[in-house]
């Protein structure tokens, strides 16, 4: 094997690695991150964990990528460790999957049809296509679909390359004395756990050596001990990745490891003690690709039925390595914690990273709107705890947006489909006008405490004024959280009208302050106090207007908007001022 041979072999592995990444990320964004948001959702169930485990980790060719989710559900609460234990047991069967595709370059045979299984023969094809829809399609699905099919090309190109370079090593002593070292179980083993351990994918290291059995020179012998090696590599790159995580998340990381080292280690024992015995005469035979991917799915498959009456073990052997703390203790969120949903592990997966930004800032946005309703009621009967407690919740809205703001710039850095980057312009609008509506929390509760120092009292009349005006904010907000949390756009249509009546309140509530002022039946002091209230209510019906139009504008080509978004920005329209009309009557002022 000379110098040029070498060059093509590593060529051939560089393009199998960088088919396999892309292909990978195709599917990863075909799938749109429904997958893995189902998989966090629908887990309650242990078998179903098992089922939805294998039918992600199959479809983004990836058990490393799915353990390593799992891992920041655990550490973001979202997932318990129940959970995660069947998950993890399915992803280590959903990753056969990808040795039955690579297969495909040992199929032999002159027919037609088996001639159009071979890679060589469709890959070609599967390529020029691809790229030509790269080219042409402007649509995100299709260039999705497109970097799907480039990628399965460039990944089978790669294969065959590699294995056409080495099949000629078949008749070299060398090569194969190398391979007869790998045929002990120990170093076999070891060399299979490193492999892995280094290019974090059991998936391509499973292919590589499917590559080497193209030479003819690979045994059973060699390729069993191998093959067990990178099922325990396979889990180094979520042991790194629970390293800065919490407890329950390296439990989860955990799992994995001892999960993997049982069932290996009880199939060496158990295989190896029935060879000393019985003799098997397969592992003197020529290992095959399909063979590869039969021991392969038939090892982990057999382990995880094996397993699945004793998962309660892995959990127990988790717990043992890393003991309850009373830093584990639930304890109230304050604003020097880190919000945990926003695990950094969720970045290589925008979509679900943004799924768990929506949750953030859903919370921000209940936060946002209980420090106001708080701060609303201190009018009716102050009170110096429920003042201080609409501040505490001011600084962690604020919080939330520090740290909302910095995750949503490291997603804008990956690559996104249309619709995430439409999701993350609305989310960045939003948490501002959330972060808002707490500062003028903050205002109103000061008022009020105003006018508890200085014993003032409003008039009835200015008192029943102010319950239809808080009655109009409790009732915009609650609208503007729903349309933002459900993406009710029909909801969104009324909420600017909701905001015309309260600019129309909050000038009426002044009037009507300024005629009782001359009538001697109110101070001015109390009309400067009235007067920061009302301007309140009034911004924050505002922020309600800014969250439903930024998602009626972002979604105008989904949904029939453009009549109401005439009907929006021409307040003179019949529509609008009928509407208008209609919440006059609701909330009308005694």
């Amino acid at each position: 094997m000379d110098i040029f041979s070498v060059l093509t072999m590593i060529g051939g592995l560089a393009l199998f690695l960088y088919g396999m990444d892309v292909l990978g990320d195709g599917l990863k964004k075909a799938s749109g991150g429904k997958l893995e948001i189902i998989l966090e959702k629908l887990t309650a169930n242990k078998l179903m964990a098992i089922l939805l485990g294998a039918g992600v980790t199959a479809i983004i060719q990836s058990s490393s990528a799915t353990t390593v989710m799992v891992v920041g559900f655990v550490n973001s609460g979202i997932m318990k460790l129940g959970q995660a234990v069947g998950v993890i047991l399915g992803a280590n069967v959903g990753t056969t999957v990808t040795a039955w595709l690579l297969s495909l370059t040992g199929v032999e045979g002159s027919s037609l049809f088996l001639q159009l299984l071979k890679p060589s023969s469709f890959s070609p094809i599967l390529a020029f296509a691809g790229v030509i829809m790269m080219s042409m399609c402007k649509r995100e699905k299709h260039k999705v679909a497109a970097t799907i099919m480039i990628g399965f090309a460039v990944l089978m190109f790669g294969m065959e390359t590699m294995s056409s370079t080495v099949k000629p090593l078949a008749e070299n002593p060398d090569f194969i004395d190398i391979l007869l070292m790998f045929s002990n179980p120990v170093l076999g083993m070891l060399i299979g756990l490193v492999l892995t351990a280094i290019i974090q994918s059991s998936s391509a290291s499973v292919g590589i050596l499917q590559a080497l059995c193209v030479s003819g020179a690979v045994s059973y012998s060699t390729a069993i001990p191998i093959i067990m090696g990178q099922n325990v590599g396979d889990c180094v790159a979520a042991m790194i990745s629970s390293a800065s995580a919490g407890r329950q998340a390296k439990r989860a990381a955990f799992i994995g490891l001892y999960y993997k080292v049982i069932k290996v280690a009880a199939f060496m024992v158990i295989f190896y003690t029935l060879n000393a015995v019985f003799q098997f005469e397969f592992l003197n035979r020529t290992a095959s690709a399909i063979g590869v991917a039969v021991i392969h799915t038939t090892f982990n498959v057999v382990a995880v039925v094996a397993m699945y009456p004793f998962t309660w073990v892995l959990e127990k052997l988790a717990y043992l390595t890393i003991p309850e703390s009373s830093e584990e203790t639930p304890s109230v969120i304050d604003a020097n914690k880190e919000i945990q949903i926003l695990d950094a592990r969720f970045l290589s997966t925008p979509r679900v990273a943004l799924e768990q930004c929506k949750n953030a800032a859903l919370d921000m946005a209940n936060y946002a709107r209980d420090g106001l309703f708080l701060a609303m009621e201190l009018f009716h009967k102050f009170d110096p705890k429920k003042a201080d407690k609409v501040i505490e919740l001011e600084d962690l809205v604020d919080h939330y947006e520090d740290e909302l703001s910095t995750y949503l710039v490291k997603i804008s850095s990956k690559h996104l489909t249309e619709k995430d980057s439409q999701e993350l312009t609305i989310l960045l609008h939003c948490i501002g006008d959330f972060e808002r509506i707490s500062d003028h929390a903050v205002n109103i509760m000061e008022s009020a405490r105003e006018m508890y120092d200085k014993d003032l009292y409003f008039s009835k009349k200015a008192v029943e004024e102010l319950r239809v005006f808080s009655e109009a904010v409790r009732d915009i907000i609650n609208a503007s959280i729903q349309v933002f949390h459900e993406e009710d756009l029909e909801l969104a249509n009324i909420v600017e009208p909701m905001e015309e009546l309260i600019d129309y309140l909050n000038s009426e509530i002044k009037k009507r302050h300024v005629k009782r002022l001359r009538k001697g039946k109110c101070t001015i002091e109390m009309g400067f106090i009235l007067s920061d209230i009302s301007t309140n209510y009034e911004r924050v019906s505002d922020h309600c207007s800014n969250i439903a139009l930024c998602l009626l504008q972002l979604n105008e080509e989904n949904f029939g908007t453009h009549g109401f978004q005439e009907h929006l920005t021409n307040k003179n329209s019949a529509a609008f001022l009928d509407e208008v009309k209609k919440l006059q009557e609701k909330y009308k002022l005694p």
